[in-house]
């Protein structure tokens, strides 16, 4: 009987795992080039972790399970509550400020749909224990840092930036009570995606005074932030927010990504642990889900039993990335097999024993090599060279049976020499 792969999940066969370690190793250089220090945690936690950070909503989320002791655990869903657990566990003995970065593998119990699965792999940034703004500043640019490395430009993507700062002062001015907020922010979350009429109608749901609505309506219309201070007269906290975000964009100027991000209103973000700057990368067409998205949020370490420490972060999952390269014909070099500097071949069986002598002592030196298990002949030895990429082939045939000298050939000049195997050994460092 066949056992299909589980739904939602998938197989990686040398092709795919090309393309995943691509996109992996992609997201660790972006990190150590902006100054990140990768990390990793368990692949399972105290269900309790996810309860604290999302709400007891949250296990039907994620998949959950009694061990022996009968303790509830889950599987993690990401590796945000990891990291404040980690940090604060030691947070009196690391140095100021904690630059993170991590690639779990995590899994989330939802319906696999087009850029969403059951498993994935997701790269996440941290700064905590800094308050000042270029802390926000720079895990937006690591993040697009990312994007220009992999090909993406400004005409791809875009970062939409807003507040969660801001959004409360705002929606504190118009006279929304605390208790109305969650609801409030849901449906302004989901407004990109709405038509006018469905976007009034889900509001009037969740907030009955007409005039309310009214001012939402006209604060979800605006598309700059100076439109904010013409059509509302701010108080000092909503003046205030609104100037940290031009601030913000100041320093994304500065930094060059000027044409990468653009303010917009709509972005929230669902989870309810965000306090400042809030973001998401999307692509420029809008067809995809977002590529990735975090903002500040300073509250999450004094959550899980730590002091109150700021913090700002990202998360950027594999698959809408993929399907984001893919469209844009980015993948191609990805996939391409990383090729073996020595390919080792015997043209008679009795000298297949010393293609592989020679292939050890390539590899003890350092160098990567194959070589043919059964003796080949020369067209289909050349066709498997070119097949694993190989810089060089080495091709042993009556020279080395007379005289010990094997055939050394450039693969991509495709010039050749005769040499011995200590001068070949030598040459090689």
């Amino acid at each position: 009987m066949k056992i299909p792969p589980v739904k939602g999940t998938r197989d990686f066969y040398p092709e795919q795992m090309r393309l995943r370690n691509w996109i992996i190793d992609g997201w660790k250089n972006a990190s150590i080039r902006n100054g990140f220090l990768e990390y990793d945690g368990p692949i399972f936690e105290y269900l309790k972790m996810y309860q604290v950070k999302s709400g007891d909503e949250i296990v039907e989320q994620l998949f959950s399970f009694e061990d022996r002791g009968q303790r509830s655990l889950a599987i993690r869903p990401e590796i945000t509550p990891t990291l404040a657990r980690m940090v604060n566990q030691q947070i009196n003995s690391l140095p100021r400020p904690i630059k993170w970065f991590s690639v779990p593998r995590v899994c989330r119990a939802e319906r696999p749909q087009k850029g969403r699965l059951r498993e994935f792999f997701q790269w996440n940034i941290d700064i905590i224990g800094v308050d000042e703004l270029i802390a926000d500043a720079e895990v937006i640019f690591c993040s697009i840092d990312y994007m220009r490395q992999v090909g993406l430009s400004s005409d791809d993507v875009v970062a939409k930036i807003s507040s969660r700062k801001m959004l409360a002062a705002i929606l504190d001015l118009i006279g929304v009570a605390p208790q109305e907020l969650t609801g409030v922010y849901t449906t302004m979350d989901k407004r990109a995606k709405l038509s006018d009429e469905a976007f009034e109608e889900l509001l009037a749901k969740q907030l009955p005074d007409k005039q309310k609505q009214t001012e939402i309506i006209k604060l979800m219309a605006v598309s700059s932030i100076g439109e904010i201070e013409d059509i509302f007269e701010l108080n000092e906290a909503a003046q205030a927010a609104v100037d940290e975000l031009k601030e913000l964009f100041r320093l994304l100027d500065m930094m060059g990504v000027s044409d990468f991000y653009s303010f917009d209103i709509s972005i929230v973000r669902g989870l309810a642990y965000y306090t400042g700057v809030v973001f998401e990368v999307h692509d420029k067409l809008g067809e995809l889900r977002a590529v990735c998205g975090g903002g500040r949020y300073d509250n999450l370490l004094k959550d899980f039993g730590g002091p109150s420490v700021s913090a700002t972060g990202m998360g950027m999952g594999d698959c809408v990335l993929e399907i984001l390269l893919e469209n844009k014909g980015l993948l191609d070099s990805a996939r391409e097999p990383l090729g073996v500097d020595y390919y080792i071949a015997a043209l008679d069986k009795e000298l297949v024993e010393a293609s592989f002598e020679i292939a050890a002592k390539l590899r003890a030196k350092g160098l990567s090599a194959e070589f043919a298990y059964k003796p080949i002949k020369m067209k289909k030895l050349m066709k498997q060279a070119s097949t694993l990429g190989a810089m060089h082939c080495v091709i042993l045939g009556q020279e080395f049976i007379e005289s010990k000298e094997l055939v050394v050939k450039n693969m991509d000049s495709k010039e050749q020499e005769n040499m011995s195997l200590d001068a070949l050994l030598a040459q090689v460092r």
